[in-house]
């Protein structure tokens, strides 16, 4: 995408919804540049005074500069605070976009990049678009700056203007070609910058592991080589950058030496007065700034279109999970879900699923078990539709997943993982995130339900207790029984568990066991499952491998089969319970 298509888009989407603050904005730029131009006549009036004696240059002169600087800067004051506003405004709604994109996008999409380097484009993309946009807006101050200053040129010295304006197109070529460099580094640039703080996102997140296992120099190396790129890549742009203010000073420099040649030559022949020159001069000089900045600007552009075309990258990537044509409610039911030879590839061509077939009647659970890659977290994806299938079909009370709408079908479902991450927000916010518009009495009663409430009540500020970020101030039992009373408040018909309860201590487990058994009454709940505990209580249990179902039955029954269900049982492939436990369910 060219800048100027850009560049339209930008206006044509968000710049001109801003009417009001734009019109006043071109108001005090214009003011600006007229006040500007008025210097030059100013020190022209001053001169032919004082060459004629004139008193009233004690006292006209100086109040003439103090009114003129007092308006400029006025309008000054007033048209940078309006385009800042009017920029960051843009910005808003440029990141609003962009985050409204990537929450609702699918779940593959927010997988293909860090979380680091998805929120750069909330922070450097934007900070670089911000500056150009700023940029872009001064330049049209610039343009009316020295379109007044070369009318009043003209009206000095037709002559010496033709000198100067014959110089400065000359720039144009070179500038074009420095500005295309720009933008090549920033885009580099911008990439390292995102590289750099995704390094840094998973060496702190990754602290312990770091400490413990002595990988300290290892992590400082790595550091190293990330900095080094973006230190290169930082140098490389501004070394194309920095070519641009000498090549113009140097024209200027040249402009200001002819004007003065082709002057002395007048002077020599008896032409032109003091006054006419010295304000040419001053003119010529006033203009060099707003030349300059005109002559960077192309870089500046460059430099925050790469950080557009990656803003517009993320705002434009359609997801590919949305509603078909004519889908409908999902139909009232008692929680009847099947897979029906349900295949699953990776965008890689891996295959995640291979022809997976079970049912799971209302009120059953039913786990899932298997080794590592078996595809048990693929298939629990799918039934949300967080990815979809690729052949086959998930049926819910009768209709095909794919042919409901997403809200109907994501409001009859509640997910509880084993490593859950609470927001940075009060335990009841936390709790009320199943179900909108709960009331607390509500709240409370799903807390009860899920064995929370006492440690709630203990709490300093009770629900309005903030949990820090990812719930850090509560425990790991304390987190999932959260998780907990948000599934229960939310009345799913579909229970999807990825064991919840692996990764806890026995007295916590205890408690939010007491809880699941409660939130799983009557409802269908597919679990994940890594403990035998769990899969001895369930219904169906499903034995995975490379993606397909080889065994069905009852833990009873799998164990009597003799068959990889039994194998895994005896391997120990199940965690979390002790040896006579295991010992016994063996034996049942």
């Amino acid at each position: 995408m060219t800048i100027r298509a850009m560049m339209w888009r930008v206006w044509r989407e968000h710049v001109v919804h801003h009417r009001g603050r734009l019109a006043l904005v071109l108001v005090l730029t214009a003011a600006m540049a007229g006040l500007t131009a008025l210097y030059p006549v100013v020190i022209k009036r001053a001169l032919g005074m004082f060459e004629a004696h004139d008193s009233r240059i004690l006292y006209q002169i100086p109040a003439l500069v103090v009114a003129i600087t007092s308006a400029k800067a006025a309008a000054q004051y007033g048209q940078t605070v309006l385009v800042t506003k009017l920029v960051l405004l843009v910005i808003r709604e440029l990141q609003d976009r962009m985050f409204a994109t990537l929450v609702r996008s699918d779940l593959a999409t927010m997988e293909r990049e860090a979380p680091a380097a998805l929120a750069a484009h909330f922070t450097t993309d934007a900070t670089t678009v911000r500056e150009a946009m700023i940029r872009a807006v001064n330049a049209v101050g610039d343009v009316v700056t020295v379109v007044g200053l070369t009318a009043t040129m003209f009206y000095l010295d037709w002559e010496f203007a033709l000198i100067a304006a014959a110089l400065y197109p000359l720039a144009a070529v070179p500038i074009q070609r420095v500005g295309k460099r720009v933008r090549r580094a920033s885009g580099g640039m911008q990439e390292r910058t995102g590289e750099t703080a995704t390094f840094l996102h998973e060496s702190f997140a990754q602290a312990r592991t770091v400490r413990a296992y002595r990988l300290e120099r290892a992590e400082m190396h790595r550091a190293a080589e990330s900095f080094e790129q973006l230190y290169r890549s930082l140098v490389r742009m501004n070394r194309s950058r920095a070519r641009v203010d000498p090549f113009l000073e140097v024209l200027g420099g040249v402009a200001v030496a002819c004007v003065l040649g082709f002057a002395g030559w007048r002077a020599a022949r008896g032409g032109n007065t003091l006054g006419d020159f010295t304000g040419f001069v001053s003119a010529l000089l006033l203009a060099s700034r707003p030349v300059r900045a005109l002559g960077a600007l192309n870089s500046a552009l460059q430099e925050g279109m790469a950080g557009l075309l990656r803003v517009f990258g993320v705002i434009d990537e359609a997801p590919s999970i949305v509603d078909r044509e004519g889908a409908r409610p999902l139909p009232a039911g008692p929680g009847r879900l099947q897979f029906q030879d349900v295949g699953f590839v990776y965008p890689d061509g891996r295959t995640g699923l291979d022809r997976l077939t079970f049912s799971a009647e209302p009120g059953q659970t039913v786990a899932l078990v298997g080794t590592s890659g078996a595809g048990k977290s693929t298939a629990l994806t799918l039934i949300p539709r967080l990815k979809d299938v690729t052949s086959g079909r998930i049926v819910l009370d009768g209709a095909d997943l794919r042919h409901v709408t997403l809200a109907s079908l994501r409001d009859s479902i509640a997910y509880v993982g084993q490593d859950v991450m609470l927001f940075d927000d009060s335990v009841g916010a936390n709790i009320g995130m199943g179900r909108a518009g709960a009331s607390e009495a509500e709240i409370w009663e799903a807390a009860r339900a899920a064995a929370a409430a006492g440690f709630i009540e203990a709490l300093p500020d009770g629900l309005e207790t903030r949990v820090g970020t990812g719930g850090g101030m509560l425990s790991g039992g304390q987190r999932q029984r959260v998780a907990l009373a948000r599934a229960l408040l939310r009345n799913p018909r579909i229970l999807l568990l990825d064991e919840a309860t692996s990764a806890l201590d026995t007295e916590s487990e205890a408690a939010v066991q007491l809880a699941l058994t409660r939130l799983r009454a009557g409802r269908t709940t597919i679990i994940v499952a890594h403990r035998l505990s769990t899969v001895r209580d369930a219904d169906l249990v499903v034995v995975m491998a490379e993606g397909r179902a080889v065994e069905h039955g009852t833990h009873a029954a799998l164990i009597a089969q003799d068959g990889l269900y039994a194998r895994l049982v005896r391997s120990q492939a199940f965690t979390g319970d002790t040896e006579p436990e295991r010992t016994a369910m063996l034996a049942s």
